[in-house]
């Protein structure tokens, strides 16, 4: 039951963040993305840039502070290398970037919160 809440509330999150960048001039490419280094929660583009985007929900901001570590970027950048070719045109430029979500808050955008 607890997987459930945790899987339910993780969509949620993603749902939240894909409408945020919509509203801030993005396009979202895809949703959830599995790879076999890992997954990119959203993928998203703004002219040349595309960004594969980590978004995190926790119940406080204090919380979200501590939720991006280096281990899970590190497998956000490797999934987004096997990504690049299928989402990237000529000349894109790519970045890693997150989505930070808390209750009673607007969502943080982070660009470039992985610099590999």
């Amino acid at each position: 039951m607890k997987r459930q809440a945790a899987e339910k509330s993780g969509r949620t999150a993603e749902f939240i963040a894909a409408n945020y960048l919509r509203l801030k001039g993005w396009t979202i490419l895809d949703i959830r993305v599995r790879t076999p280094a890992g997954e990119v929660d959203l993928v998203a583009r703004r002219g040349n840039i595309v960004a594969f985007v980590e978004v995190k929900s926790r119940n406080s901001e204090a919380a979200l502070d501590l939720s991006l570590d280096r281990r899970r970027l590190i497998r956000v950048a490797a999934a987004a290398e096997i990504l690049i070719p299928r989402y990237g045109r000529e000349g894109d430029d790519f970045r890693i970037d997150a989505v930070l979500i808390a209750p009673g808050k607007l969502p943080r955008h982070l660009e470039h919160v992985w610099i590999g």
